[in-house]
């Protein structure tokens, strides 16, 4: 089979692994349009399950993708002046560069070619399947977007995606009260000594500040300036002609058009405050590798990896819309004691939370929290109950 994917981001290169370990005859090549070495963006994070996964698909690069990961199993909120610290689950976080940089490697040591500075608008007419891997900006579904039923929805909020040298020993929230409003970061480490850090805030509070005014020198002061406290005197890194952006979630009425088919943020965006975007682009890799294995026609393995992954993804995709909708109306969380606040923050993906007052709802699950536990050692204590019942009998018979 010749497979020629365009985008050499983590699901092109992904799906080209996987399809050349398990048939090394087939003719696959990446086209990616940027030059070797010049991707966007700083770290990016990913959760032990996804780990799992990939040991299972390919433990070569598994292994080497952990081992170019940092971890941290905790998470930090800082609210003005207050600070709560809540240990949760193990996370990981890896420079964007590595990541591309180990997949690469081990898609050419598996034969698969890697054409860069190389941009596809149109299917080659002599391939047997083309994917379409090149992000939310894909030339191919955009030259086919009627055929794929493309809608873009913005979010109210705006957000710019920076560097910084302060390293996060854990998963940190800042959240600074402004004259103009609320402003608010995340921050991760990735290795090599820098950390990813989102900013995001309204639109009122952008222009309040005048960041939506402001060049990249002024506009990373003010927020070096804000955020001052999590960065410890260390500077915020920008990338040159990057700015505040309002985040678009993408869907597509189907993700195949003949053998032309959608995979990673061509196909689906979910919002970056839930960190799954890499993830559930490698998950898509899998997915449409795993459906290519195991239905012998192309239209069968391209439909059922289309209904699959539209099943697995309708949990994530709800969680990133309410946990977009939680950061959009801040004020109504922010005024909780910080050890709520941070609390009903790992709960903004419940469909509840918007409706519930957030006093109560912290009760509530409180409460439900606790009886989970209950039911746990009820499950726990159950047998060994029996047991020492039928111990106390045997003793009495004897």
């Amino acid at each position: 089979m010749k497979v020629v994917c365009a985008g050499g981001g983590p699901a092109g290169l992904y799906l080209a692994i996987l399809l050349k370990r398990r048939n090394p005859s087939d003719d696959i090549t990446v086209h990616e349009r940027d030059p070797e070495g010049s991707t966007y963006g700083w770290g990016v994070t990913y959760w032990r399950g996804l780990l799992g996964r990939l040991q299972e698909c390919d433990p070569d690069s598994a292994r080497a993708i952990e081992d170019a990961s940092v971890r941290w199993s905790d998470g930090v909120a800082h609210v003005r002046e207050l600070t709560t610290r809540h240990h949760g689950d193990e996370g990981f976080g890896i420079g964007r560069h590595r990541l591309l940089d180990l997949l690469a490697d081990r898609a050419r040591a598996l034969g698969v070619r890697l054409e860069y500075e190389s941009k596809l608008t149109e299917p080659p007419a002599d391939a047997d399947l083309v994917v379409a891997a090149d992000g939310v900006h894909s030339a191919l579904r955009t030259r086919h977007a009627d055929a794929f039923g493309t809608e873009i929805t913005s979010g109210r909020n705006h957000y710019i995606w920076l560097g910084t040298t302060q390293v996060f020993d854990a998963f940190t929230f800042a959240f600074t009260e402004t004259a103009h409003g609320w402003i608010w970061a995340y921050g991760y480490g990735y290795g090599d000594g820098h950390s990813t850090c989102v900013v995001e805030c309204s639109p009122e509070t952008l222009t309040g500040l005048g960041l939506d005014r402001a060049d990249e020198a002024e506009g990373l002061a003010l927020l070096e300036e804000l955020f001052a406290d999590i960065l410890d005197g260390r500077p915020l890194i920008g990338r040159p002609g990057a700015g505040w952006l309002n985040f678009r979630t993408l869907t597509n009425r189907t993700w195949r058009n003949g053998n032309l088919v959608l995979l990673g943020d061509a196909a689906h965006t979910t919002h970056y405050s839930i960190g799954a975007g890499t993830t559930l682009a490698l998950e898509d890799a899998m997915c449409l590798a795993d459906a290519l294995h195991t239905h012998p026609g192309l239209p069968e393995a391209l439909a059922a990896y289309e209904h699959r992954r539209r099943s697995e993804l309708l949990s994530a995709q709800s969680a990133a819309r309410y946990s977009a909708r939680w950061y959009e109306n801040l004020p109504r969380y922010i005024d909780l004691p910080p050890h709520r606040m941070f609390a009903l923050l790992g709960q903004r993906h419940s469909p509840l939370l918007p409706y519930v007052p957030p006093q109560l709802y912290y009760g509530l699950d409180k409460v439900a929290g606790e009886l989970q536990v209950l039911r746990r050692f009820k499950r726990w204590l159950g047998p060994r109950a029996a047991r020492a019942l039928h111990g106390r009998s045997a003793i009495r018979r004897g």
